[in-house]
């Protein structure tokens, strides 16, 4: 894992996730969009379960980005 070399403390803390995004909630491309219903940390494999999931599903009809 890549670390800048001079730092005070090593462990870098999550902070906390409250209320609702204030931005980067709107569907930029395209007509459908993912949106989380609670807060929490979407990891990258649970996104690419997601991404296969929806091209299995759409076949070759559709387009995901």
């Amino acid at each position: 894992m890549l670390m800048p070399k001079r730092v005070k403390f090593r462990k870098a803390h999550r902070g906390n996730r409250r209320g609702n995004a204030q931005r980067g909630n709107m569907v930029d491309f395209g007509t459908y969009g993912l949106k989380a219903m609670e807060a929490g940390w979407v990891t990258d494999r649970q996104i690419e379960a997601a991404r296969i999931a929806m091209t299995r599903h759409m076949k070759r009809d559709g387009k995901v980005w």
